[in-house]
């Protein structure tokens, strides 16, 4: 049971949900990255999603996109942000997920990167472009080296194979709760509380919902029937707002408590 598992289950226990928030790693660079890891910690977040910046993110609307690109100016690499992640792993147990894209970890290599994940302490991957039917060796990697392989359900996913999905799936399944790419959204669709309904009855995996959730009502709304929300966007901008300024890090956590209160 790696770090992931644990929290879920401890959360399960306390009859709580998860709160998970996305930064990209490096932006706006490495150390304020750290920092803010290490402060969220304590601002409500129960797992870190931490972005590799990519030039082509394809699953990120214009907020995220932005932040890779910050963050590819610093030069910020995978190497960079596995050692990020050890020297947190000092101070720190918060369960941690990269999400990367299938180009960077090809050039990686898929043995390599699993293999030095382990060793600096993450607990869980995330490739939004690599599909179910194409995935199976990197499932198999990540699991001889005890990394959740967290996978994607839509809108648009049919039955048979939200069950295969959620089958192959460890740590918890991601819920992706709008056609389209991330960002903040004034409305979310109508059909999410159906749909990640239908995806408990397959499985009794976390079903967490990320995509287009931003707002402290969105929060409350999604976590009285998911197993946790993800927000990425609406911190990243939080990031943007205050970079350049001494209290980023305090600032930012300042917004991210406010919006973990939303739980319910």
């Amino acid at each position: 049971m790696n770090r992931i598992d644990q929290k879920f289950k401890e959360l399960r226990d306390r009859k709580k949900k998860a709160f998970i928030a996305f930064i990209t790693a490096g932006d706006p660079n490495l150390k304020t990255t750290e920092e803010l890891v290490l402060a969220f910690e304590g601002a409500g977040v129960d797992i870190i999603e931490l972005g590799v910046p990519f030039s082509d993110p394809l699953a990120d609307g214009p907020t995220i996109q932005a932040s890779s690109q910050r963050a590819l100016k610093n030069h910020v690499n995978i190497d960079d942000i596995l050692n990020l992640v050890r020297r947190i792993r000092y101070q720190s147990s918060i369960p941690i997920a990269l999400m990367t894209y299938y180009n960077p970890v090809f050039h990686y290599g898929e043995k390599r990167l699993t293999q030095k994940a382990k060793t600096c302490g993450v607990d869980g991957l995330i490739v939004p472009d690599l599909p179910l039917e194409e995935a199976q060796g990197w499932i198999r990697l990540a699991r001889q080296n005890h990394l959740a392989t967290i996978l994607f359900l839509a809108p648009t996913t049919k039955p048979l194979r939200m069950r295969r999905i959620v089958n192959a799936a460890t740590g918890f399944v991601y819920y992706v709760s709008l056609t389209g790419v991330t960002g903040a959204r004034r409305q979310l669709s109508n059909t999410i509380e159906e749909c990640v309904f239908l995806a408990k009855r397959l499985t009794n995996k976390p079903i967490c919902v990320g995509f287009g959730v931003s707002t402290p009502p969105q929060i409350k709304a999604v976590s009285r029937f998911a197993d946790g929300v993800i927000i990425g966007s609406a911190i990243v901008n939080a990031i943007a707002q205050n970079q350049g300024k001494k209290q980023l890090v305090k600032k930012v956590t300042r917004f991210v408590r406010g919006l973990s209160k939303n739980l319910s």
